[in-house]
């Protein structure tokens, strides 16, 4: 996958802190809606890329009347099959409709539009591809790929997209890949395991997965040992979770850590 960080493309911060979800049904497929130029997939004007996806960003921040916390797709799509972190993976996207359209998917969006560019180019129909399967790994996504228009009235993402998506979304000069494995995630290893100190790279991954969900307390790290940062960055997920007192004393639980889905070392 040809990937693009926000850092990357010169991304401005959100305006608000963006909603987590721990996963969705799948992925929804959308494009600009608006004219997207001919010229644009020419190989030499993949320099104009970052820009385009620099400009809808500020023109959603720009949009008082949705208040957009920030650009509102998951991710972008070029011509040339890059794909652009948008708001990212856990992260609630702003364009599916409406909030509860907004949490069963993510938004994955096309640089094509209703007149000019108007058919999706080979290598953008395999960022696409690429997209979802980063999704499926990175954020939970489910194996759901629909059009903007499932379940919204919106002719988008347009006639010739919608086609792919309707025909299972295959890869260019393939078949449509079988569904994929779903995620395993560690077993809860007990309370007492934690309280024995433990050194072991379940710590780590733990740890890595607090400070996905923005609820560190680390210094430095995570690391494999179990120290009293990674009780005060699991007291802070338990908190997120709604608990207080004794039972978000940041020993983990098996509720909690089920929440938390770490993923199998």
């Amino acid at each position: 996958m040809q990937f693009v960080t926000r850092s990357q493309w010169g991304a401005r911060p959100s305006r608000y802190d963006l909603v987590y979800i721990g996963s969705t049904r799948g992925v929804k497929i959308h494009y600009e809606g608006t004219a997207v130029p001919v010229a644009l997939a020419k190989d030499e004007n993949h320099t104009s890329c970052a820009g385009r996806v620099r400009a809808i960003q500020a023109s959603h921040l720009a949009n008082r009347q949705e208040d957009y916390s920030d650009i509102a797709y998951t991710a972008m799509v070029c011509p040339h099959g890059y794909v652009y972190e948008g708001r990212g993976s856990h992260r609630k996207t702003g364009a599916n409709g409406n909030q509860t359209l907004n949490a069963n998917h993510y938004a994955v969006c096309a640089m094509v539009g209703d007149s000019g560019l108007t058919t999706p180019t080979d290598k953008q129909l395999a960022g696409l591809r690429d997209a979802v399967e980063w999704l499926r790994a990175s954020g939970g996504a489910g194996s759901e790929i629909k059009g903007h228009r499932d379940g919204f009235g919106t002719a988008c993402p347009g006639g010739p997209l919608y086609a792919w998506v309707q025909k299972g979304a295959p890869r260019p000069g393939g078949t449509t890949p079988s569904k994929p494995k779903p995620p395993t995630y560690e077993p809860f290893p007990g309370v007492g395991w934690f309280k024995a100190n433990p050194r072991s790279p379940i710590v780590t991954a733990m740890g890595r997965r607090l400070v996905a969900v923005k609820c560190s307390a680390y210094r430095s790290g995570p690391g494999p040992q179990w120290t009293e940062f990674d009780r005060q960055s699991y007291a802070r997920w338990q908190r997120h979770l709604g608990y207080s007192g004794d039972d978000a004393d940041g020993w983990p639980g098996p509720s909690s850590w089920a929440a938390l889905k770490v993923p199998k070392v």
